[in-house]
């Protein structure tokens, strides 16, 4: 029973972190585009980085002897 006296303080301690976490995101925009995240994954490479596109990410990774 005296362990309660322990965990109950940590329990509360633990809620009002998550929530601070939680409001933090909210205020910083974590959560304003997320179709935008889910479709990234699926796009290609070379438009991330700025390349000429899939021929010149090709031809600078191919060597010739």
């Amino acid at each position: 029973m005296d362990i309660l006296f322990l965990l109950v303080p940590f329990s509360v301690l633990l809620v009002f972190a998550l929530m601070a976490g939680f409001l933090w995101a909210l205020q910083t925009r974590q959560f304003e585009d997320l179709d935008r995240e889910g479709e990234r994954i699926l796009e290609d490479d070379a438009d991330l980085d700025g390349d000429q596109g899939r021929e010149g990410k090709v031809a600078r990774h191919s060597r010739s002897p």
